[in-house]
């Protein structure tokens, strides 16, 4: 263990000398109080150490204690339905140490020690297992299952395991290694957060991650094992955005990463997310979620960690082979953590005073998500999808931290304040939003959903984007100035935009939207246009067809409960054909 004394202090930095025994990202104790800070820079005896907590009263010459261990965190059950701050201290106990006012060199466990949990063993006495092994299971929610795994780099034969009722320090299993030297296993495991988790290898991520938003799933889906990013100004919806998909994307495990946002918005995560009912289970969303919450107010540097700590424990939850989707809200606060620390030691600074290393390390967070067949005898599939929320100033992606995500991410739902302000939610622009997935998915949907699949989301994209170019025209000589074929594109569009795009959060059935349902949807406003078109043809008024009495039912479908969605559709498109049909006849007449 080594010690050094503080020589130089500038804000959450603080140079210590003699500390040449250190290494680094070792984990320090600065000062009497014993602040907790990490080494980012060593020279020589000097390291440059990065403190998590307030420095306000830090003198020169006071202790630098190194653990020699990188910055880790505790992996066991525990972390489901917990709340962290941005280095996995469990917020309740901290409180419960501290006060509402959180005291500063505050050591408390991030697993609860005296919480205890039934161990059931799934191998006996003289097998032998190795890293990734499940050796036995603890019920943690009423949702997960834990699955207590044989840690990375460790194995051999089993000398005893018990089944029985443990905390997490204690041992549960003995391991014989190769060389005849027994090791004691607990029910939790520690991990450095700077380093990804091994698995046994990546697979193509080839299945999209449902999620029952409408825009998303047709227009811009995410693969399992994706990473998205989701820019926009204040006010146009990440937040809710990112609940939505929390809520109803397929995923076992949610972890959500408060990183550098506001006090209020992480008090009304919070406060909603234990009080959302999971629409999987029926059961509180909080039994399959971690949440890390680090707001603005807390120190800047430990928004650093907090973004590895939250991937880490995403990392081990698709270790055990779930399907995991983690919330970063927002990455800009973390970049502007990165900027301060920076500054500080006095780098040369990037575009706009960001680091130059910016992208290289939004690339180290990104890469690590992935679909995955996880370490272990039974090849366990988990995958792990990444959705980072980035708040350019203003609402300006040509910035440094939205430029750098673009280059990493391959699904960009681009978040507009001119669809906010018309509330259109989800604010997502269908124009400047993409995803590189489509291709890669489109056997899937062709294959589990419907054939046409694929060209009806194409044929949408189309008349979308013919919209836009008419739109123009429109502006500048008015909508009489348009020929009957392009009144009805516009017509057609119109029913995409506000029948199938705009979807309500908090309506009870409009809320989630079946793919099933979803391909209803686009045949209904698909078939509308095509027979209109063969109606114009045959010399229909398009101010008939515009105004058809049934395609208020086409924009009322997405208020059809799931179960009636099949006789509904049909009757749908019995009347609509049949309106249609009149208005045909009475111009022949």
């Amino acid at each position: 263990m080594s010690s050094g004394k503080t020589a130089k202090i500038a804000g959450p930095l603080v140079v210590a000398s003699g500390m040449s025994e250190s290494n680094m990202y070792d984990v320090v104790r600065v000062g009497e109080m014993g602040l907790i800070g990490e080494i980012i820079e060593m020279r020589g005896d000097r390291a440059s150490v990065q403190v998590y907590e307030e420095t306000s009263g830090l003198g020169i010459g006071e202790p630098v204690v190194g653990t020699g261990e990188p910055m880790s965190v505790e992996l066991g059950p525990g972390l489901i339905g917990s709340i962290f701050d941005g280095i996995q201290r469990p917020l309740d106990d901290l409180m419960r140490v501290s006060g509402n006012n959180l005291s500063r060199g505050v050591d408390v466990a991030s697993l609860k020690r005296d919480r205890v949990w039934h161990f059931t063993p799934l191998v006996g006495v003289g097998d032998t297992v190795g890293a990734g092994d499940i050796v036995g299971e603890v019920q943690e929610s009423a949702t997960v299952l834990h699955k207590i795994m044989v840690p990375p780099g460790k194995g051999g034969r089993v000398l005893e395991i018990k089944e029985g009722d443990f905390t997490v320090a204690d041992t549960v299993y003995t391991l014989e290694g190769k060389k005849g030297a027994r090791e004691d296993f607990t029910l939790m495991q520690k991990w450095p957060v700077r380093r990804g988790r091994p698995y046994a290898r990546k697979l193509s991520p080839d299945r999209p991650l449902i999620t029952g938003q409408r825009v998303v799933d047709c227009l811009f889906p995410l693969a399992k094992g994706g990473v998205a990013a989701i820019p926009g100004p204040f006010g146009s919806g990440k937040t809710v955005t990112q609940h939505q998909l929390a809520k109803w994307a397929e995923a076992d495990i949610v972890v959500y990463i408060g990183c550098g946002e506001r006090g209020n918005e992480m008090t009304d995560v919070l406060n909603e997310f234990p009080e959302l009912i999971d629409p999987h289970t029926g059961k509180s969303l909080m039994e399959r979620t971690v949440l890390i919450a680090n707001t603005s107010d807390m120190p800047v540097a430990a928004r650093e960690a907090s973004i590895y700590t939250g991937i880490t424990i995403a990392e081990y939850f698709r270790d055990m082979g779930y399907s995991v989707a983690l919330m970063a809200d927002s990455t800009s606060r973390w970049a502007e953590a990165l900027r301060e620390m920076s500054g500080r030691l006095e780098e040369m600074p990037g575009e706009e005073g960001y680091p130059a290393y910016l992208g290289s390390r939004l690339a180290q967070f990104y890469e690590r998500a992935g679909r995955v067949i996880s370490l272990g005898a039974d090849e366990r599939e988990g995958t792990l999808s990444v959705i980072g929320a980035v708040s350019p100033p203003g609402g300006d992606i040509s910035e440094p931290v939205s430029q750098a995500t673009l280059r990493i991410v391959k699904v960009f739902w681009g978040l507009d304040a001119n669809l906010a302000y018309k509330r259109h939610f989800p604010a997502i622009n269908w124009l400047t939003s993409y995803s590189l997935y489509t291709d890669a998915l489109a056997p899937w949907f062709e294959e589990n959903v419907s054939e046409d699949w694929m060209k009806l989301r194409g044929r949408l994209m189309g008349l979308l984007q013919d919209e836009a170019e008419l739109d123009e025209i429109v502006k500048l000589v008015g909508m009489d100035a348009l020929s009957p074929g392009d009144r009805l594109k516009m017509e057609a569009a119109r029913s995409v935009r506000e029948d199938f795009l705009h979807q309500l959060a908090f309506h009870e059935v409009d809320t989630y939207t079946s793919l099933k349902k979803q391909l209803y949807m686009m045949r209904l406003i698909l078939d509308y246009y095509d027979e209109c078109k063969k109606a114009l043809e045959k010399g229909a008024d398009i101010e008939e067809l515009a105004n058809l009495s049934e395609r208020e039912s086409v924009g009322r479908f997405k208020y059809t409960p799931e179960d009636e969605i099949d006789m509904r559709y049909e009757l749908v498109l019995q009347k609509l054909n049949a309106q249609i049909i009149a208005a045909t006849e009475k111009e022949d007449a």
